[in-house]
């Protein structure tokens, strides 16, 4: 396998990776009607925006295997674990 001498051997935390996750987590919380809306203060569901963010982030996880702190890693795989049963329901609740 290559190695790339830019790379280090082991992944180093990068702050504004916890805060992009934090960021599409709380994007796809407000786009399930978990979070109310800051423009109207009323809580809607826009499950096309919800989809893509979840999926953006598993495409994420998926790329970034071996790559991402114990810590990153972990915060991706919660905002994951927690946000896919909510669109599971408000899916469910569509229909």
């Amino acid at each position: 396998m290559f190695k790339n001498p830019h790379m280090p051997a082991t992944p180093e935390a990068d702050p504004r990776f916890n805060d992009f996750i934090l960021l599409q987590a709380q994007n796809a919380g407000l786009f399930l009607g978990q979070i109310p809306a800051p423009q109207t203060g009323k809580k809607t569901i826009n499950l096309r925006a919800a989809k893509s963010v979840i999926d953006s982030l598993g495409m994420l996880k998926n790329k970034t295997t071996g790559n991402l702190t114990e810590t990153e890693d972990k915060l991706l795989a919660a905002a994951l674990k927690n946000l896919l049963p909510l669109y599971r329901q408000a899916l469910d609740d569509s229909e």
